[in-house]
């Protein structure tokens, strides 16, 4: 049986761009397209050409070489020429294969929004089209609020829709703006849609995530027909966030419901590299990866429970829903006082080290887990502590260098020009092969100052951990009053892309910074003799 053709539409560089605190440069957008177009997504959607300084200047040369590079932006006014619209003519001007014209499709926003009559939207509609067209580049519409307006005025919605068609529009793009609509409804007006005579072949579906259900809702009008997605990259966007390709895409290369029907432009062994780029954008938006995130998450093959994890150890399928390594991502078997010995075993094995149930180093390792979560520590959300204090219990780990003391101080002061600064500076002092190196740091707060002077000289191993980053550092309180407990987690990342995260605990907050700080440079000195267990580097 012939598979017939999904295409995939990111609109990561204009509607993800909605996102509140997202605020793409040129350099962004250029490296955003280059990842999107390498990883092989039909269309890449780059912005609004015309619009703001940003998008003119990224579309005065075409920024993809595979995927379609598509310029965003509206249907020439009612009462002006195509010919006279000065924003339609930026459009057609930019350097693009493809035009996504945004179209209202619901007479309630034509009249109150646009202003005018609503056969002078369809006109708008159609002659827009006709003029991409006649510049040589491919006409898509996006028929904006087309469900609210489908069900408003289902005669009126489908009017503009066919006025898209008729016209020559590639694509017919049907978007649920409000995000509002359910499964159930988009499945029924989709079917409509292609019976009054526009071809699935032709559809597209573009859902926001305002009741969570974007990629529900984007699943349920391809199964109604549309050959075209369109999404962002971990599901960006304004409110909510718009259908999330990295869930999408997965589904549709692995689960055989779609797999059996359909083809994309992602093959299996591309979809490998989905889990990199999901955590690459999260890098470059300066954000930590949702641990949770279905497929790509740290946690979306993670188990924690001893029962889930011996069942594991047997045969991955009993919990596992695909493959990680499909993905590009990890098993994962996280070790808690809710753990049994299953889980230490399963977590052990994945990091080469065989130990046997009936070990009594085991068993000693199970109980320092158990005392020392206790107390605060969080080792399930912290792989790479976990690593370590597992190697030192069942082996030994080389001996790197010794602290032999810190000191951090904090001063706020007048500068020279009467301004108020608070000024962190911290001493480190480090024993290696012997030799004691004494490092001093100003830092932009005082776990900022530790962390440079600890890194600032580790005599023959500095070179080894030049690439070494904090890419996330959070605090919590265990306790309430002036005495608390605290926990510091912190995630690190290299040039590799690898990430990993340490924990400490204390009633001192630098202390327990100083602890996860400690423990990340160790295990990247480990990592980078092979050393340390690829999980917790996920």
């Amino acid at each position: 049986m012939t598979k017939e053709r999904i295409y995939l539409f990111d609109t990561t560089l204009r509607d993800g761009q909605q996102t509140p605190g997202v605020d793409f440069s040129v350099e962004d957008k250029i490296a955003i397209a280059a990842m999107l177009d390498e990883f092989g997504l039909d269309y890449v959607e780059g912005g609004y050409p015309g619009a703001n300084p940003t998008d003119t200047a990224f579309f005065d040369r075409k920024r993809t070489t595979q995927a379609r590079f598509v310029a965003f932006g509206m249907t020439k006014r009612p009462g002006v020429s195509a010919s006279n619209d000065p924003g339609l003519a930026a459009l057609i001007a930019a350097s693009s294969d493809a035009v996504c014209l945004v179209a209202k499709s619901w007479d309630y926003h034509v009249r109150v929004a646009l202003g005018c009559t609503n056969e002078e939207n369809l006109e708008a509609i159609g002659t827009s089209v006709k003029a991409v067209i006649a510049a040589g580049k491919e006409a898509m519409v996006d028929c904006e609020h087309f469900f609210d307006g489908y069900k408003g005025n289902p005669e009126y919605a489908l009017a503009c829709a066919r006025a898209a068609y008729d016209a020559g529009a590639r694509w017919v793009v049907l978007c649920d703006t409000n995000g509002g609509t359910q499964p159930p409804e988009i499945r029924e007006i989709v079917t409509a849609v292609v019976a009054a005579g526009i071809p699935g072949a032709n559809l597209g579906i573009h859902a926001h995530n305002d009741t969570g259900q974007a990629v529900a809702n984007s699943l349920a009008a391809v199964d109604a027909g549309v050959r075209q997605i369109q999404g962002t990259l971990n599901g960006i966007g304004e409110r909510c966030g718009n259908a999330n390709l990295v869930t999408l895409i997965p589904t549709l290369v692995l689960k055989e419901s779609y797999s059996s029907r359909f083809e994309v432009a992602i093959d299996r062994q591309r979809l490998q590299g989905l889990t990199r780029l999901s955590h690459q954008f999260d890098e470059l938006l300066n954000r930590s990866p949702d641990h949770q995130m279905p497929y790509v998450g740290a946690s979306a093959f993670a188990t924690k429970a001893g029962i889930h994890a011996s069942a594991l150890l047997k045969d991955p399928r009993t919990y596992e829903h695909v493959q990680p390594e499909s993905v590009g991502n990890l098993r994962k078997v996280m070790v808690s006082d809710q753990g049994g010995k299953a889980n230490f075993i399963n977590a052990l094995k994945l990091r080469g080290i065989t130990v046997s149930k009936d070990d009594p180093k085991l068993d000693r390792l199970i109980e320092i887990v158990k005392e020392r979560e206790a107390t605060g520590y969080a080792y399930e959300g912290a792989d790479a502590s976990f690593a370590l204090l597992a190697y030192r219990t069942l082996g030994s780990i080389p001996d790197f260098f010794h602290v032999e003391s810190f000191r951090v101080m904090v001063e706020r002061r007048y500068d020279a020009n009467g301004n108020l600064k608070t000024v962190s500076e911290a001493v480190v002092r480090v024993l290696v092969d012997g030799e004691t190196m004494m490092s001093v740091a100003e830092g932009h707060g005082p776990v900022n100052a530790l962390d440079l002077a600890l890194r600032k000289d580790l005599g023959k191993y500095q070179s080894e951990i030049g690439d070494l980053e904090l890419a996330d550092y959070k605090v919590r309180i265990l306790n309430g009053g002036t005495e608390a407990i605290t926990r510091v987690l912190i995630e690190s990342t290299d040039g590799t892309g690898a990430r990993w995260w340490t924990v400490g605990v204390s009633d001192n907050i630098i202390d327990a910074s100083f602890q996860a700080l400690m423990d990340s440079v160790v295990y990247k000195l480990l990592k980078n003799r092979g050393e340390a267990g690829r999980i917790a580097a996920e």
